[in-house]
């Protein structure tokens, strides 16, 4: 009988042991099938794209800048980066059926899950652009009170960051989001 008890502790204190010593993944939406690579270049890429719309635009009054995938998805893993504590880390971002589907892994603790953030991007009425989350899936870990206009609001500053510099002059008259790329026009004020 006392081996049998030193062995369902010795299995307890090792299972213990295992989570302080590790993260548990458990569970959360899939990635999509396909991974979008991040890189530096793509960084690059999208101020460069930006630039361009905007020489285009001092001469044909309308300005009009494509975003990939990687470039998005290279402009969020590089400020998330940045942050001390992100709430997400390994972001993918596809932009698929005038969605911003944003994939990535969250942590809470010792336990770790896929989540998806999935945002619509549109135009309003004074052609300021406007960013609303239509879901958000953290798989089995809760989702905490207020981290979803938290989320919201990171994900507008990252892409106002992106485009701020182009959208400063510029109204904006439509955001088409298909086929894994974001196209942005609007005309010069």
């Amino acid at each position: 009988m006392n081996t049998r008890k030193s062995t369902i502790v010795a299995l307890l204190a090792s299972v213990v042991l295992t989570m302080l010593a590790c993260t548990i993944f458990i569970g959360g939406p899939d990635y999509p099938d396909r991974t979008i690579p991040v890189s530096t270049e793509a960084v690059g890429e999208l101020q460069t794209s930006i630039e361009q719309a905007m020489a285009l635009g001092a001469v044909s009054g309308q300005v009009t800048l494509t975003i990939t995938e990687p470039q998005l998805t290279s402009y969020l893993a590089m400020k998330l980066q940045q942050q001390t504590d992100p709430f997400l880390t390994n972001p993918q971002v596809y932009l698929q059926d005038g969605q911003i589907q944003i994939y990535g892994t969250a942590e809470q603790g010792y336990f770790q899950a896929t989540a998806a953030i999935i945002l619509t991007a549109g135009v309003d009425d004074t052609g300021q652009l406007t960013i609303d989350l239509t879901s958000a899936d953290f798989g089995p870990l809760p989702v905490p009170e207020g981290l979803l206009d938290a989320i919201t609001a990171m994900i507008e500053e990252a892409f106002t960051g992106a485009v701020g510099p182009m959208a400063t002059g510029i109204r904006l008259t439509n955001i088409t989001i298909a086929g894994g790329l974001m196209t942005v026009t609007g005309e010069i004020k």
